[in-house]
């Protein structure tokens, strides 16, 4: 297909954006290579590919949020040259990403108009305009909701809504949405596909960025697979099964890590950590599965799928959550954090940065922290003895510091990494719950915690891992199940766990 013809699934309508030649290097990755890339008027095209493939940064060429090193991006046959962002609103180019950008303390109106509220003279807003105007997008949405409600009192998916409005009203020819879903629950997504729908028969040219190809194939009529910043292919979603998306995404020349050999982990045992019937909504909505001493559980789904939440509520952290917890074969009678933490469950978050370390705090401090037990004399904490443990820890992880006082915030991501691990394995846990462990950190870094893993659960321990990389879960996993739809939809045994089957389990409501 060249660039200049459309894409499958839809009628010709006149060229929107083409991007011809689009190079960009960043410090040893070339992120995109001679990408050819078209939209028409009234198309929903989807865009495809694993982590790291190019797709966001083909988002941010078109979206003149940065240059390309060579080729060219036209919208409306007008260059967009080096005019950035400005330049690319002044074209008609809209985007609307991942994370929300909505003021929760103002209204709805206030939002869609923000930092370009209308004014009447010099008596200031025009808030009678403002609202009309923002009924009338609305309206156009089909979306009920009052332009006078504060946004922070709506549920998630009107906001996503408002997001997409705040968009339009700015009348696009380009409107790029990415992962517009990620955060909603499978009920609440037809809502922004109807939008989607409706923005694009009025002759809006949609670019969608998504991982689930249910949603695809209700509001794409094509898909274009991005593989190693190259565009591999745009083809039809009605006739391209879900097998072949993911060997487009994958490559016949990807070499897979060969699935780990099947560890002796005895299932027949009691589980050392049991769950049932755990729901969370809008979420969970009744997961089941047991953990076993000496296994690594990998937990694999799409971003928003309630990866993070099942962790979450599992070590106690979600009271709102309805679940049977048990611990080597006991019920737990009140599932919270301090009573899972008493029973040897230890959770490093994903948001490393946020909430699993204290930055200016050093690294034997934020090490020791979990329990200061192991550190105490006579209810005092002794300093010779938290520095032994924390040389302890920082050589048995190859932690890499000048010295235990560091801060931690000074150290590299997977160092911080190693330490936020450290922690739990100082406090004795039995079962760690380890939600994006590689997050951030480099290939070295990686394959250290994928053998400390390894090591762990060679030594007794139970480990969930849980990773938005699909490809890590074959390298340290005995066992992957895959959420979906608020519950536990496959579930793939070593050597079966492989790449292409958690992709497909991950993307398809049926594969």
């Amino acid at each position: 297909m060249t660039s200049a013809e459309p894409a499958p699934g839809r009628p010709a309508g006149p060229p929107v954006a083409t991007a011809t030649g689009l190079c960009k290097q960043y410090p040893g990755v070339r992120a995109l290579d001679s990408v050819e890339f078209t939209i028409h008027s009234g198309e929903v095209r989807a865009l495809l590919g694993r982590n790291g493939a190019g797709k966001s940064t083909l988002i941010r060429l078109l979206s003149g949020v940065e240059t390309p090193d060579a080729g060219e991006v036209v919208i409306g046959g007008e260059p967009l040259g080096d005019g950035g962002v400005r330049r690319a609103a002044e074209l008609g180019v809209a985007t609307v990403y991942q994370e929300l950008s909505l003021v929760p303390e103002m209204t709805v109106a206030e939002n869609l108009f923000l930092n370009e509220w209308p004014r009447r003279g010099a008596a200031g807003i025009d808030y009678p305009r403002m609202r009309r105007e923002a009924a009338e997008v609305l309206g156009e949405l089909e979306v009920p909701v009052d332009p006078g409600a504060l946004v922070g009192t709506l549920p998630l998916a009107e906001q996503q809504l408002i997001e997409i409005a705040r968009a339009v009203r700015r009348r696009p020819r380009l409107l790029i949405l990415d992962e517009p879903t990620s955060a909603l629950a499978a009920e609440e997504t037809h809502t922004v596909l109807s939008a989607v729908r409706r923005i694009a028969d009025s002759g809006v040219a949609v670019i969608y960025v998504s991982h689930r190809l249910d949603e695809i194939r209700q509001v794409a009529g094509s898909v274009t697979v991005v593989r190693d910043g190259q565009v591999i292919d745009t083809v039809d979603v009605r006739d391209a099964t879900t097998p072949q998306i993911v060997a487009l995404m994958l490559g016949t020349t990807v070499q897979e890590a060969a699935a780990l050999e099947p560890r002796t982990v005895d299932r027949t045992r009691t589980p050392l950590l049991s769950v049932r019937g755990l729901k969370l909504p809008p979420k969970l909505h009744g997961v089941d599965f047991d953990l076993y001493a000496g296994e690594v559980l990998g937990i694999g789904g799409l971003l928003g799928s309630g990866r993070s939440e099942l962790l979450r509520a599992i070590a106690g952290f979600e009271p709102r959550a309805e679940r049977v917890i048990e611990v080597d074969g006991a019920r737990v009678a009140r599932p919270t954090a301090a009573a899972m933490k008493k029973l040897g469950l230890g959770m490093t978050p994903e948001d490393r940065k946020g909430a699993g370390i204290v930055p200016m705090l050093g690294v034997g401090e934020n090490m020791v922290m979990s329990w200061f037990g192991g550190v105490s004399r006579r209810g005092s904490i002794s300093p010779a003895l938290a520095e032994r443990a924390g040389r302890d820890l920082v050589e048995r992880l190859s932690v890499k510091t000048p010295r235990l006082s560091t801060p931690i915030v000074n150290l590299s991501g997977g160092n911080q990494q190693k330490a936020v691990i450290g922690r739990w394995l100082h406090a004795r846990s039995r079962i760690l719950l380890l939600d994006e462990p590689t997050r951030g950190v480099d290939v070295e870094a990686k394959q250290q915690i994928y053998r400390l893993v390894r090591e762990l659960a060679g030594n007794g321990a139970a480990v969930v891992f849980v990773s938005g990389e699909l490809e890590e879960l074959p390298l340290v996993c005995d066992r992957v199940v895959t959420l979906q739809q608020g519950r536990i939809h496959r579930e793939f045994t070593a050597p079966d766990i492989t790449l292409d089957n958690i992709m497909a389990a991950t993307m398809a409501v049926e594969v």
